[in-house]
């Protein structure tokens, strides 16, 4: 797909291709709509990643700043890097460099799949602003949102203001910062979490898992944690286990019809951006299955990044507990206004958040003069 296929009424404003020579590096930033606010949007760094998939992303950001009602833009950035190369660095530098016309003055980078907070230092390093991008190391000033896990826990804090934990089961696919942080969170909140995917499979447990072994496996391991905990599954048998809450944290388009159709779950968290396709939303909407979509349940990293933005040039840290606070309070109360509201409307909570952030751009759009 083009990414001028996908323009339209709402975007994007803007898409800068960028490359490097000696690293190979090939990168893409897609601004999407700037009408609340200048574009943030995290950074994602993958060798398979395309400006069509970044211009997707950069509008769900659209729709995430607007559904929490803090005034910021949508935007994305991709680098079409393995971010497993010793040259990683000499990568991401070129890509920073490359973009500093349009960083920080129209964009700010972000964490995303693919970068560490270490990176983020590297991009800040590279251009010689603090203000480049959010998610650095707190011995910088920052506001280490992995170590945080801000949105992992978001995650978790919806499922319970919609589905009280205490005993529920759950199924996390994908066992990144996000479904790691989920986790950890989940089991906090007296959840039983019977199955964990990562890239190199699943496991699963109806009596649950051992979390703390499992998280420990992690720090150690990474991806490698759920061989070492074995027996290993096939994936996508995370997504259909038997259990009470389901969170797609890895990717997108995982879950289509097919799966769609035998999800157990009463309850679906979408921790990642665009993990389940519309079609199978129809079919769990059908099958009486609330889905609470991404750009509200995984949006705790831009209550996050919020303040950060809001404290970047300051020499005053950041309180994390007042973030976390902050990202507990907004994502419950959105959570409970769509699923609500969707009931109110007749429609799928996907539609009723994105007509409720939609009508918020289209205004700010309309007071700016973008639109008649």
């Amino acid at each position: 797909m083009d990414v001028l296929d996908l323009v339209d009424e709402w975007g994007p404003e803007k898409v800068v291709a960028v490359s490097d020579r000696r690293t190979g590096m090939k990168g893409v930033l897609v601004i999407d709509n700037t009408a609340r606010g200048m574009g943030k949007g995290g950074t994602r760094m993958s060798p398979t990643v395309t400006a069509a998939e970044v211009a997707r992303l950069a509008r769900v950001m659209t729709w995430k700043w607007a559904g929490v009602d803090l005034f910021f833009g949508g935007a994305k950035a991709g680098i079409a890097f393995d971010p497993a190369s010793p040259d990683k660095e000499r990568a991401l530098r070129a890509f920073a460099r490359a973009l500093s016309n349009e960083v920080p003055r129209e964009y700010v980078l972000g964490l995303d799949m693919g970068l560490t907070e270490r990176d983020a230092a590297i991009v800040q390093d590279e251009l010689g602003d603090r203000g480049a991008m959010m998610g650095a190391p707190a011995a910088l000033g920052g506001l280490p949102y992995d170590e945080l896990g801000v949105t992992g826990f978001g995650v978790a804090e919806v499922a319970d203001e919609l589905l009280p934990l205490r005993d529920k089961r759950v199924a996390v696919q994908g066992f990144g910062a996000v479904g790691a942080a989920a986790v950890r969170r989940f089991a906090e909140l007296g959840a039983v979490v019977v199955a964990v995917s990562s890239v190199r499979g699943a496991v699963l447990d109806p009596d649950g898992l051992d979390v703390p072994k499992l998280l420990g496996l992690r720090d150690e391991l990474g991806d490698d944690a759920v061989t070492e905990y074995s027996p290993v599954q096939p994936l996508g048998e995370e997504l259909v286990a038997p259990c009470d809450i389901l969170v797609p944290a890895a990717t997108q388009d995982v879950l289509d019809t097919s799966l769609a159709s035998r999800v157990s779950a009463s309850l679906v968290v979408e921790g990642a951006n665009l993990p389940t396709s519309v079609e199978a939303q129809e079919v769990l909407a059908a099958r009486g299955i609330t889905v609470v979509p991404d750009f509200i349940a995984n949006a705790g990293g831009v209550v996050a990044a919020a303040y950060g933005m809001d404290a970047r040039y300051s020499p005053f840290p950041v309180d994390p507990v007042v973030v976390m606070d902050a990202v507990s309070r907004k994502l419950r109360a959105n959570a409970a206004f769509v699923v609500a509201e969707s009931a109110s409307r007749g429609v799928t909570p996907h539609e009723t958040a994105r007509a409720v952030a939609q009508e918020r751009v289209l205004a700010a759009m309309r007071l700016k003069g973008r639109v008649a």
